[in-house]
């Protein structure tokens, strides 16, 4: 990949040019995909991980060049400046069109056919989209407090990275120009729009020549599909900005939202930020203002959550417009001062296409010294679908999994790493790949360890007991069928399908039946059996040996299937195979697993 980076970095060099002046030209309401004119013009635009030596410079050296190329001479470095919210599209040239003011669009029933041609198209209501200005105008949702903010002169400039394949025109247009058009033009140094091997025509030759128009916008071919991580990585190495802004290909930046990002980089490179995510809605494409009360978290199959933000830290801020500190990041919208990023590893180049970096990148940034945090007074709204428009060489459960196992490997430690993969049983003993290099980072580095970053980061995270006599999933011997809660606390039976969620149970050394926070109450009557809440007094206690019976002690009745083996049941113990179970796997006491 290396040679390639070069070959791509020279060809850049070539069409880098004057980025003097930006001139943002606006375009018909109603674009066709391939339609690459335009209709009217916009007016021009006038923590100790780091060498202490290296903050101190970033701090104290003057930015290369502002837009209109001229040297920033004797800046005071403790010059502040009122909040600059630039925003060209405050009076939209037609202020009544489609989505304007971040309005939903409605469809009539004779359009429905245009509007599943769309929907097969891109996964969000393309049809909409391309009703909808690219540089429409969108509702100031900041709270008051971020209006009044003061931020320094010497703000870092900025490479804005922006990966994309198969994007729709009208939403990637959509994201180069909020970026131009709501950001201070000194603050951005390029954008760069990586293109990873998409085949669709119009995001050929028709996005270079329409590109053309704006200087700052450099278009990166990759000559063959790498996947987001590595795409971005391309684009990191390319870029010549101080700071790293990744962006997904369909979002739209609103006013003020690029210097509150940049004053934290500028307080600290080690803070790496993210803007608080506002939602497009997938089908009207009404802009909604989020209530930025809420941070990146994770469960424990190391799938990304959004959580309420913990008490500790609502103590922590003073007033709604102050940074939160957030245990992970969503991925695809964040800025990072590019040492750091190198610093810590970047992206694990054993990653494919996409999934888990962002839990990644997260754990890595809190244990190798640095912070993340989420930026209320930055907006940045995002489409949020349901699936990608676009496939997985290797499928994107098969992918996200490997990725997944890489960052398990690497960043969790035991006993939590057990966790993982007692919720994920049919995945151990998958191959993921060669990690030592990762680890030998982490050791250089001197990285916390998981245990710091649950103690100091992410107290407010649940940890399953994991001093257990047996977890994951169930499996009956007569049927090969698992043990589940069918999402209502019943016990059923249904066919094994190791994902964890309503098959995972754990059995605990004082003898309770555990799924998630219920527990197998005591056996009064015969028939169905439901878990619930677990209570010493009513909890039922049970005998367990590998492979052998699970006993209520207090009736001495044995697990059973009922009549048809749909349900579980208890039932005077026999011997036979339904009433025997195993768990996917048994640990001693000391939690070392019992093969």
């Amino acid at each position: 990949m290396k040679k390639e980076i070069e070959m791509l970095k020279k060809e850049l060099d070539k069409v880098r040019g004057n980025n003097e002046k930006i001139v943002l030209q606006g375009q018909d309401d109603k674009l066709p995909r391939n339609d690459i004119k335009s209709s009217d013009t916009r007016p021009r635009l006038d923590r100790g991980s780091i060498d202490d030596s290296k903050v101190q410079k970033k701090k104290e050296e003057a930015e290369k060049g502002d837009n209109n190329g001229e040297k920033k001479k004797n800046r005071d470095p403790s010059a502040k400046h009122l909040i600059r919210d630039v925003d060209v599209t405050s009076q939209p040239h037609n202020p009544n069109g489609p989505g304007e003011h971040g309005a939903g669009v409605r469809t009539k029933l004779e359009e429905q056919a245009k509007v599943k041609i769309g929907w097969d198209h891109a996964y969000f209501n393309e049809y909409v989209s391309d009703m909808i200005s690219v540089e429409r105008s969108v509702p100031d949702v900041r709270h008051n407090l971020c209006k009044t903010k003061e931020y320094s002169d010497d703000l870092p400039r900025t490479s804005v990275i922006i990966c994309f394949t198969e994007e729709s025109w009208s939403t990637l247009l959509r994201t180069v120009h909020s970026v131009l058009n709501r950001s201070p033009p000194e603050l951005i140094a390029e954008v760069l729009l990586v293109d990873d091997f998409s085949q669709r025509d119009y995001l050929k030759e028709p996005l270079d020549e329409y590109m053309k128009k704006l200087p700052k916008v450099k278009v990166v071919r990759l000559p063959k599909r790498e996947g987001l991580i590595r795409a971005r990585l391309i684009g990191a190495e390319m870029a010549q900005g101080p700071v790293l802004t990744f962006l997904d290909s369909h979002v739209e930046c609103n006013v003020g939202w690029l210097e509150p990002l940049l004053q934290r980089i500028h307080d600290d490179p080690t803070n790496v930020v993210c803007p608080a995510i506002d939602a497009i809605d997938a089908t009207s494409f009404e802009y909604a203002g989020s209530g930025a009360t809420i941070i990146g978290a994770f469960n424990w199959e190391m799938k990304f959550t959004w959580n309420g933000i913990p008490e500790y830290e609502a103590r922590r801020r003073d007033d709604e417009s102050w940074p939160i500190r957030s245990p992970a990041m969503a991925g695809g919208l964040f800025s990072i001062d590019k040492d750091f990023f190198y610093r810590i590893g970047t992206y694990d180049p054993g990653f494919d296409i996409w999934g888990a970096e962002n839990l990644e990148l997260s754990f890595k940034i809190w244990m190798c010294g640095g912070s993340l945090e989420i930026i209320p007074c930055s907006r940045v709204a995002h489409i949020f679908r349901k699936q990608q428009p676009y496939k997985f060489p290797d499928g994107n459960v098969k992918t996200f999994m490997r990725n997944t196992m890489r960052l398990v490997a690497v960043w969790v430690d035991e006993p939590y790493r057990d966790i993982f993969y007692s919720l994920k049983p049919q995945l151990m003993g998958q191959e993921y790949g060669d990690v030592s290099d990762r680890i030998k980072l982490r050791e250089e580095l001197k990285c916390h360890d998981f245990q710091w970053y649950l103690d100091n980061v992410y107290p407010a995270l649940k940890v399953p007991d994991t001093k257990v006599r047996a977890r994951g999933d169930v499996r009956n011997a007569a049927t090969s069928m698992c043990l589940d809660s069918m999402g209502k606390g019943v016990l059923g039976m249904f066919p094994c399908h190791g994902e964890g969620n309503n098959q995972a149970f754990t059995l605990t050394w004082d003898d309770q039946l555990k799924h998630k926070n219920k527990c197998l109450p005591k056996i009064k009557t015969p028939g169905q059996l439901r878990m619930l809440g677990c209570n010493m007094a009513s909890t039922a206690r049970i005998t367990h040996i590998k492979g052998e019976t699970i006993r209520d002690t207090s009736s001495g009745k044995c697990l059973d299937l009922n009549a048809d083996r749909t349900m579980a049941i208890f039932n005077h113990c026999n011997g036979s195979k339904a009433q025997r179970w195993r768990f996917s796997r048994y640990f001693d006491r000391k939690g070392r697993v019992i093969t």
